[in-house]
């Protein structure tokens, strides 16, 4: 139900491929498809719903190390409560964790995450994300 609970819910973030995510990088990272396949968030319903979290609207996801606003959307494989997917690229890469457990590879998976409603917020594009972590993006350009 619409605006049921408003509040934060405390998940395990698992990043992931997928091949809407393969197809559209095929385009490059700053076509329209790219954004749409991967500027995303999988939850379990019962998860959305604690949250007062509606499909198809955007959250704010933050980790020990970032921040960023994604759709949420009803988790299109196995998804079991306390559980989160959002597909690897510049979307995810802004809360990943730099961990690598001696192994090269940052922790793209099992780490935790607050995921929050955020529906009069918009999603950044690939290049607005990538051009402000380095601080070459202005807020209002082009």
């Amino acid at each position: 139900m619409r605006g049921e609970s408003m509040t934060k819910i405390n998940l395990n973030m698992i990043t992931q491929r997928s091949i809407e995510e393969g197809a559209a990088m095929e385009k490059g990272k700053t076509n329209p498809d790219y954004f749409d396949a991967c500027s995303i968030i999988e939850m379990n319903p019962g998860d959305m719903k604690k949250a007062g979290i509606w499909v198809n609207t955007n959250v704010k996801v933050t980790s020990e190390c970032g921040t960023v606003i994604v759709k949420c959307i009803n988790a299109t494989q196995f998804c079991p409560p306390g559980l989160c997917h959002i597909r690897q690229g510049v979307w995810a890469n802004q809360v990943v964790p730099p961990r690598t457990q001696s192994t090269g590879t940052p922790q793209y998976s099992g780490f935790p995450v607050t995921v929050e409603p955020a529906a009069d917020e918009k999603r950044r594009t690939a290049l607005q994300l990538v051009q402000g972590a380095v601080g070459l993006w202005k807020e209002g350009a082009n």
